[in-house]
């Protein structure tokens, strides 16, 4: 119990900096502790945030959640219908394939970034959507979590009482494989959403116009800029606070999947 309390706190004391640090002005930043507040000015904060460089903060979070929300979307739906294919069909070159997946896991995406930069120059698609969002809804890792779950939660008996019945593949995998997926569905999602909001280097060799960058490039532009502007600061600090807040609601929003998921087990 300890243990969880000493993780607890280590986890959660750089938030409750950030949330006091949001609430400050520039001056109060470098006068008073960082850890508890004085005078709140947090809704200036937020009006200084939106309103700066013509708004431009709130465009970046809208393209976070273009990459993320619609990269995770299909990336999760991807991974799922492969990943069922890996487990439940026996045909040549399974093994292969799923070793590629693996292989695939085990490679960081940094490397990854030049070759789909120089692919991506080859055909005009640099400095757009499609260069980052292209390559966020490529996920070994959901492929490799979506055979595991669907070997462990599909039983083969339910799909072959299905196909008895008239239903085909396609109809067998949304009816009744996927239903049972949901869970794990979720938890995908969730690992896809996550990384590709927090995402940084793919942004950042890929785009050029600020208009596409997400928060994460938004920002750090910003704080490469501190030296020449000092008063971003507040704005880094407050843009940081809010750009957490979807990833919060995410996953309050979510979290009863998992909770229908293990009564459905525990009635099983």
């Amino acid at each position: 119990m300890s243990v969880l309390i000493v993780l607890a706190v280590y986890f959660l004391v750089p938030v409750f900096w950030l949330v006091v640090a949001a609430t400050k002005s520039q001056g109060d930043l470098s006068t008073t502790s960082g850890f508890w507040f004085s005078s709140i000015h947090l809704i200036d904060n937020l009006k200084t945030l939106f309103t700066r460089s013509d708004g431009i903060f709130g465009r970046w979070a809208m393209n976070s959640l273009i990459y993320a929300g619609g990269g995770a979307l299909i990336g999760t739906f991807l991974s799922v219908i492969t990943g069922d294919a890996l487990a439940k069909f026996k045909f040549r070159g399974n093994g292969f394939l799923f070793s590629v997946v693996l292989g695939g896991v085990l490679v960081p995406s940094t490397a990854l970034a030049l070759p789909l930069f120089l692919m991506f120059s080859a055909v005009g698609g640099v400095n757009t959507y499609w260069a980052v969002l292209l390559p966020s809804i490529v996920n070994p890792f959901g492929v490799f979590l979506a055979r595991v779950f669907t070997k462990a939660a599909v039983p083969d008996e339910l799909l072959e009482s299905a196909r008895m019945d008239g239903a085909g593949e396609f109809r067998t995998f949304f009816q009744v494989s996927l239903k049972l997926l949901t869970p794990s569905v979720v938890t995908i999602f969730l690992f896809q959403f996550i990384g590709i909001w927090n995402n940084f280097f793919l942004p950042m060799v890929m785009l050029q116009s600020q208009n596409l960058y997400p928060i994460t490039l938004g920002l750090f532009n910003w704080n490469a800029a501190t030296d020449r502007y000092p008063d971003l600061q507040e704005s880094i600090i407050t843009g940081s606070l809010v750009s957490i807040i979807p990833l919060v609601l995410v996953f309050l929003l979510l979290q009863r999947y998992w909770k229908v998921g293990l009564a459905s087990g525990s009635l099983d």
